[in-house]
């Protein structure tokens, strides 16, 4: 089965791979901001306890699914309940990553654009035509949808060469010239003159603004930014060797998203402190702050301020590409295996349905006013996975793992029958039971906002 439906080649092609569907744009624009204004280096460690009681039990169950059943996240969840109602789990999972896929690829093609904009040189001006440009670009009907449906294609091109020619050959690629941009951008930034105002003001622990609201903040952080929730996990899974060690390619991937995640504060807030300017959160630190403050931050450097500004757009497409191949694949691999397709056919009918939506959230945000529940039809899709879909999808995971699986068959997935890992089972087991479900309800109150 393994070899007739592909599987990684390499214990670092399922790193990297697997990172990179954690890494993308909110490692860049929300884990900074938020670490920056919650505690510093205070929230930072509270978020490291949070991946170790929530994001690796929750990786690790969906790994002992994927693994064991070896098939697409539908199918797999049907095998390993004998037919019972929870495949109902792999279908959420399945339908939130093309919801997600569709209004992702909107900002990632914002991305795009920026990149192409800054290799021209379109992006030089002062505060008021960089917030202009983007005004001006997002609202067109045309050009963000291009850009949208484009990355969405290159997208669509990586998967259809497969498993291994594919997906971990562009992982092997894109992460470590992620990761290169990224130290680079960080040592530039780090150079400027007042830069380490910025670098104390992430790194410096504040423990007077920890609070309830804070920690979970950095509870629904940890849950997000590892991909719980949305069946990737789950199907990359399915792609491992049964010699993977499961808990330490969690702890691995976790780490390298962690990293990231620092790395990108440490980008940010040294080169906005030296020019004075408080960055935002969301689109606006991407789109509006952020290229201001290469042009004040190199002002006497133009030539200097272009290779930042490229580097810095290039690192964003690399980040937001390796998310995308991700969501793709889920759905991609589910139409492969259910509907006996081949790749190619299989992957086209996620490839237009996420271009269809993809083209609707551009307008809902632009050009055109198309509404959902008083909201822009991109922001309800946001809202409706973020608030609903991820959290049901992790906690049913969970569930399942838990209490539904048979125990023999979690621990000779967890210790590879055996092999490894056999001292910290039970208290993965006591965290998938007990410790994950409880903290995924508290993310679940505090995004509706009850708690």
């Amino acid at each position: 089965m393994m070899n007739n439906r592909g599987s990684f080649g390499s214990k670092l092609g399922i790193v990297l791979a697997t990172a990179g569907s954690a890494v993308g744009l909110g490692n860049v624009w929300r884990f900074p901001y938020m670490t920056g204004e919650n505690g510093g280096a205070a929230f930072i460690l509270f978020y490291i306890g949070c991946i170790f009681v929530l994001g690796l039990p929750g990786m690790i169950s969906e790994f002992v699914v994927g693994r064991h059943a070896q098939t697409n996240a539908a199918r797999a969840y049907d095998k390993l309940s004998n037919g019972r109602p929870w495949r109902l789990v792999g279908y959420l999972g399945i339908l939130t990553s093309t919801i997600i896929l569709g209004f992702y690829a909107v900002v990632a093609g914002w991305c795009l654009q920026y990149l192409y904009a800054a290799l021209g040189g379109q992006l030089s001006g002062d505060a008021t035509y960089v917030k202009t440009y983007f005004a001006t670009f997002s609202s067109d009907p045309l050009r963000p949808v291009l850009w949208g449906i484009g990355f969405i294609l290159i997208t669509h091109v990586v998967i259809v060469f497969g498993v291994r020619k594919g997906i971990e050959r562009a992982s092997k690629w894109l992460m470590p010239i992620l990761l290169l941009l990224l130290l680079v951008l960080v040592s530039a930034s780090c150079a400027l003159p007042g830069s380490m105002e910025g670098v104390r003001f992430l790194l410096q622990p504040d423990f007077s603004k920890l609070s309830g609201r804070v920690m979970l903040d950095a509870l629904g952080q940890a849950f997000f930014s590892l991909s719980l929730g949305t069946a990737c996990l789950c199907t990359y899974a399915s792609y491992f060797s049964k010699e993977t060690n499961l808990l330490r390619s969690a702890g691995q991937i976790a780490l390298l998203d962690t990293m990231i995640a620092i790395f990108a504060g440490l980008m940010i807030f040294p080169a906005a402190f030296s020019v004075g300017i408080s960055p935002d959160s969301g689109p606006s630190l991407i789109f509006i702050t952020l290229p201001n403050v290469f042009q004040q931050a190199f002002v006497g450097m133009p030539q200097v301020g272009w290779v930042i500004s490229v580097m810095f757009y290039a690192l964003l497409v690399f980040a937001a590409l390796t998310s995308t191949i991700s969501m793709h694949e889920i759905g991609t691999a589910f139409f492969t295996e259910e509907y006996h397709l081949n790749r190619r056919h299989a992957a086209w009918i996620i490839t237009v349905v996420a271009s269809v939506l993809c083209l609707f959230c551009s307008w809902s945000v632009g050009a055109y006013d198309i509404q959902v529940m008083s909201s822009s039809l991109m922001d309800f899709c946001d809202q409706l996975t973020a608030n609903f879909m991820l959290p049901l999808g992790g906690l049913l995971a969970c569930l399942f793992v838990g209490w539904y699986v048979p125990r023999q068959l979690v621990y000779d997935e967890f210790t590879n029958g055996g092999k490894c890992n056999k001292c910290f089972f039970q208290i993965f087991l006591f965290a998938v039971r007990y410790v994950c479900p409880l903290a995924i309800i508290l993310i679940f109150l505090h995004q509706m906002g009850v708690i």
